[in-house]
């Protein structure tokens, strides 16, 4: 290791344009005779548009054009699509109601466009729109998941009997009937998992220009996948050929996941680019982005796990009433099959599990992935279940735990998953040594004289990351393949320059990118650059998403470099008179083994450029691709144990320790992924306590603001306790396995526990607000 490569603590370089203002995000963008949209969105969850009326908008000064979703089909622009097919457990496919990008006839949320407003400037089209005048028939409302499976229930799609997406299934229903026909003990819960909205620090935007001279599109967006977005627009939107469009996804202030997919306004912006000439600019208010970005979880579950007479897991059955909002999102369907009842066995050896999963359309902001996206709806489920089982078996909740790990690998789930490697009891292991775990009796005894309810929570969790192979995910429905592309240039100075098809906002790419070539050549990580982000300085790539970045993207890049160290061995070898065998790289030159006989990089790159003495044959030049497509899913796992006290008499929950003890087999920069883990825990937490978006029976949000949307603050959450196991991952060559979600899978379940072993009472949602839980431990 050295000062810079791989296991380093370096500082993220990137950091420095931030920090002092210099950061380039859409937003920054302006361009010659750039014009305003503002759009105008229902106020209504359920209605027929019956007429617009712009003539009063269109005769202030400053007003380009008013568009409606009319002209958007008359114009063949396609509807939004998903793109992952899902099959319903009698053959079906599932039911995709149409998404126009601006309704045209029917509104089915609040905040769905039926218009946009072109201007001058921000306020004068924000101006115009109060002067549209639009006209609606309201219709009949389903707010959420139980209103929607009602025996004649409003009916949002007519592709969609009863609103109903698909009924999906997974595992051996007869065989987990079995198991539980024998059981020695069930344990039975209803959960919810809470509706979050994603609220990343930076809001969506989107700048579009036309070259009318060229016919050809330029669109800014903060995209988390500018490639696949441009793939997306052109192949089934119709709004542009995919080599007349460039797709540039600059510096995105993060995601979430809610930046994956391919949203109305950079359609319409797009759209209207060329419509009017003239570039066009959208930037979310947080109004909007509460309205209309992709929102997460959002689900309704039964489950039942069985024991036999050892406390051994025998089966899980599970339903899930899954929220999908008003439409199908891109990745919306996946989320709450494959990446949810997959990993429904968690870190413990069950034979049998059958799950089934009910999509339900419902008149709410569409639902797609956030932030772990179904991993943590799968752990919470499984961990509450393991909490509540060792509480009615009397057992101790950590040795409930320890007796049903899985022990032997690899390990192949009932739920499709071959676990490839770990060691979870390491993981408890720490986490309990780490909060001094049997002392926690005497700590809660004492908490108790003094008035306070002490509880501890336990929480292990695994989640599947890299979502790979291609050929799987595609076995399984996936409209796109999941590998990763990267190209090493090596400059005739012998610089670098990486183009990677990962695309980072937040991740730290530019450093932990730079970290491997510094391992690899020797060199200081100031020498390398990071390009990303740009449809037409990169190669086609699948971007940033599922923690598949360091695991997938990065080695990628692995598997260009060490094709360009090949080709400079061969012209060091040539340029020293030794054999390509005996080469070294040590310290940014390439030395022959056992002599003093060194060439410089520079120097090597200098002579593929010159190609003035090259290996006869060998092309001129020092660049190379690669496109890695991993053999299985990585699984990263660990322990997070909270320990907390809730005040009785307000209901307020207090952390006293909370501590984390992950698995993410190598890592390449220890701070990045301690800073990556930190954030996961404080939306985990937020989840936990104080985060959901509500609607009331008219579909109308509630929370659709920062004074109605709780987010964590720093007073609200715990330092945290970190450490880390070790097990390579056996699937690629560097051993990683992804650290980007693990806080928020994990974190929930572990909180809740806490609070339920303080207040004695098992029957706790989230989020836990004081409220809620002093209701909680007053109620008969």
């Amino acid at each position: 290791m050295g000062v810079e490569g791989i296991g380093a603590r370096v500082v993220r370089k990137e950091d420095k344009r931030f920090i002092t203002g210099k950061g380039r995000y859409v937003d920054d963008i302006k361009l010659l005779g750039m014009t305003y949209a503002h759009f105008i969105r229902s106020p209504h969850a359920h209605a027929k548009v019956k007429k617009i009326d712009s003539s009063a908008a269109l005769k202030l000064p400053g007003v380009v054009a008013v568009l409606t979703g009319q002209e958007l089909v008359d114009d063949k622009v396609g509807n939004l699509i998903c793109g992952w097919a899902i099959t319903s457990k009698d053959g079906s496919p599932m039911k995709m109601g149409a998404w126009p990008a601006m309704a045209p006839e029917t509104v089915r949320f609040v905040g769905q466009a039926v218009a946009v407003v072109i201007a001058d400037s921000k306020n004068l089209a924000r101006d115009a729109a109060e002067a549209v005048v639009v006209d609606y028939e309201e219709l009949p409302v389903v707010a959420d998941v139980h209103s929607a499976i009602k025996a004649g229930a409003p009916q949002l799609h007519p592709e969609a009997p009863g609103n109903q997406v698909y009924d999906w299934v997974i595992g051996d229903e007869a065989a987990t009937d079995a198991a539980f026909a024998k059981a020695a003990n069930v344990v039975k819960m209803d959960l919810t998992n809470n509706r979050l909205a994603p609220n990343p620090m930076e809001p969506r935007s989107a700048v579009a220009s036309y070259d009318t001279a060229e016919e050809h599109y330029t669109l800014y967006t903060t995209s988390q996948n500018p490639h696949v977005a441009r793939l997306v627009l052109s192949a089934f939107y119709n709004i542009a050929p995919e080599h007349k469009l460039r797709v540039i996804a600059p510096d995105v202030g993060g995601g979430f996941g809610s930046k994956i997919y391919i949203y109305p306004e950079e359609m319409v912006a797009l759209w209207a680019s060329k419509k009017t000439g003239r570039p066009v600019k959208w930037t979310s208010d947080r109004t909007e982005a509460f309205l209309t970005d992709a929102h997460g979880r959002d689900h309704v579950t039964h489950a039942e796990m069985a024991f036999d007479a050892n406390n051994k897991i025998t089966g899980l059955k599970v339903k899930t009433y899954a929220n999908f909002g008003a439409y199908m999102s891109l990745f919306s369907s996946a989320v709450p099959t494959y990446l949810y009842a997959t990993l429904l066995s968690g870190q413990y050896n069950i034979p049998q599990i059958h799950a089934e999963v009910i999509g339900v359309y419902t008149n709410t902001t569409p639902v797609d992935a956030y932030r772990g996206a179904g991993r943590p709806e799968a752990s919470y489920l499984v961990e509450r279940m393991m909490e509540t089982a060792a509480r009615q078996l009397k057992v101790d909740p950590a040795q409930l735990r320890r007796n049903n790990f899985i022990t032997q690998f690899p390990h192949q789930t009932p739920v499709i998953m071959a676990y490839d490697t770990g060691d979870f009891n390491a993981s408890l292991d720490a986490a309990m040594k780490a909060i001094d775990y049997a002392g926690f009796p005497a700590r809660k005894a004492h908490a108790k004289a003094n008035g306070k309810l002490r509880g501890i929570g336990v929480s292990c969790y695994i989640e599947a990351c890299g979502i790979a192979p291609s050929k799987a995910v595609g076995s399984l429905g996936a409209g796109v393949g999941l590998w990763e592309s990267a190209e090493v240039r090596v400059n005739p100075v012998g610089t670098i320059e990486v183009l990677t098809g990962s695309h980072s906002h937040g991740q730290g790419h530019e450093t932990v990118f730079a970290q491997l070539i510094s391992d690899r050549l020797g060199i200081p990580i100031s020498q390398v650059s990071i390009v990303h982000g740009d449809t037409d300085k990169v190669q086609f790539g699948m971007g940033t998403y599922g923690s598949r970045s360091a695991a997938v993207g990065l080695t990628a890049i692995l598997k260009a470099v060490e094709k360009v160290e090949t080709k400079a061995k061969k012209i060091a070898a040539h340029a020293l008179e030794a054999s390509e065998a005996d080469i070294v790289i040590e310290n940014g030159e390439f030395k022959v083994t056992g002599t003093d006989k060194a060439i410089a990089l520079p120097m090597v790159a200098l002579a593929a450029y010159t190609a003035h003495n090259l290996p006869d044959g060998m092309e001129p030049g020092l660049k190379e691709s690669a496109f890695y497509d991993p053999s299985n899913f990585t699984f990263p796992a660990g322990t997070y144990i909270c320990e907390l006290e809730v005040d009785a008499g307000t209901g307020k929950t207090s952390f006293v320790n909370f501590v984390a003890a992950d698995d993410f087999g190598r890592l390449i920069n220890p701070m990045i992924v301690e800073g990556q883990v930190h954030g996961g825990l404080v939306q985990g937490i937020g989840q936990a306590l104080l985060e959901h978006a509500i609607y009331d029976a008219n579909g109308q949000p509630v929370t659709a603001s920062f004074m109605d949307y709780a987010m964590p603050r720093a007073d609200d959450v715990p330092s945290f306790n970190l450490s880390h196991t070790t097990t390579l991952c056996p699937g690629n060559p560097l051993g990683i396995k992804g650290c980007g979600e693990a806080g928020a899978i994990g974190a929930s379940a572990a909180v809740i526990n806490a609070i339920t072993d303080a207040i004695g009472k098992n029957n706790l949602e989230m989020p836990a607000t004081p409220d809620r839980v002093w209701r909680t431990i007053h109620a008969a």
